[in-house]
């Protein structure tokens, strides 16, 4: 078996045409007997994935070999990949090349702050919006339905045919607890809804919406339970530490800043030719700037071409010295505070 016999994913980030339709089987374990109706994911993400990675004609050599190795683990064993790296090292952009790689639809994003819970992600209900419907159609009882919003994770977890990208964004933000919390629903690929599960003889089954603009989904008993795990890629700037528990349950990846070839390829994919603007004198420039100050982002090298084909455009094909250097050295601060 060659290298590339296994491999589901190659890391190009270019759409295949069509989405995949051999993926491995899950191990016996990791398998689920998720049913219930749910609507086709949305095709479209309304540009989001050209936002973030940039054109699909032009994305190569975004990810290492290991990379790809690693998310192809992640695949087969249905886990959840802990990417780890300093901030841009493009661990968020991970999700999206997947995504679009294997035709999976629109990404769903899972932002974590010091204060989300895990019913955060799973699901809302707005009671005092139906208690309001209902004082205003005393005859006509709104559905309960209409109130309940499945989160990222919980349409996630739908019952889909094919696997949803799932991007839990930096779980260290979040609050102590949750990534305790977040160990059943990655184990047992389920959750429920009390509010339905209530209701679940009177009214077994209950269409709700769903974390894609205007989808919905149809919840049966309560209960939502996955058919194919989501392909779950969780980042982190490695900020504290996680509990044995959930790190366990994980693959982890850890992205070290992106080399000069990987820089290059993220210039194309979103500016493609460049013509007026030395993009290798800006790359080794940014390079050799980042080592000084501890580590750059990415995106100030994307900022700094940005701005360099503006001037060109504009007809400033070579701003003075002492300007170009004001301005790179605005553009490219440092990302962590020195002491005096």
């Amino acid at each position: 078996m060659t290298d590339q016999d296994w491999r589901v994913y190659t890391g190009t980030g270019a759409p295949r045409g069509a989405p995949i339709d051999n993926l491995p089987k899950p191990p016996p374990w990791r398998r689920f007997p998720g049913s219930g109706h749910v609507e086709a994911r949305p095709v479209s993400d309304g540009g989001e994935t050209s936002r973030r990675i940039g054109d699909a004609a032009n994305r190569w050599h975004l990810s290492t070999d290991h990379e790809v190795a690693m998310v192809n683990a992640a695949i087969y064993l249905r886990r959840p990949l802990l990417v780890t790296g300093r901030p841009g090292t493009g661990k968020s952009s991970l999700a999206y090349l997947i995504a679009s790689e294997l035709g999976l639809g629109p990404v769903l994003r899972w932002p974590i702050g010091s204060r989300t819970l895990l019913k955060d992600g799973l699901y809302s209900y707005d009671a005092i919006g139906r208690v309001q419907a209902a004082s205003a159609r005393p005859h006509d009882e709104p559905d309960i339905g209409e109130f309940i919003h499945l989160g990222p994770l919980g349409t996630a977890l739908l019952p889909y045919e094919l696997p949803r990208v799932l991007l839990v964004d930096e779980l260290d933000k979040g609050d102590i607890d949750l990534p305790n919390d977040l160990l059943n629903a990655f184990e047992e690929g389920e959750f429920r809804l009390d509010e339905l599960v209530r209701i679940s003889k009177q009214q077994p089954e209950v269409t709700v919406m769903t974390d894609d603009w205007g989808s919905t989904a149809t919840i049966r008993g309560g209960r939502v339970q996955c058919r194919s795990f989501p392909i779950v890629i969780i980042t982190s700037n490695g900020e504290r530490e996680f509990p044995p528990a959930l790190l366990r349950r994980c693959l982890q990846l850890h992205l070290e800043p992106p080399s000069e070839k990987q820089l290059g390829a993220m210039v194309a994919a979103q500016f493609g030719p460049t013509e007026g603007v030395d993009v290798a004198r800006l790359i080794g420039e940014f390079m050799q700037r980042s080592e000084e100050h501890g580590g750059l982002a990415a995106d100030q090298l994307l900022n700094a071409v940005h701005l360099a084909v503006e001037l060109v455009t504009a007809g400033v094909h070579q701003p003075s010295d002492p300007e170009w250097k004001s301005l790179l050295s605005a553009i490219w601060h440092p990302l962590q505070s020195r002491s005096v």
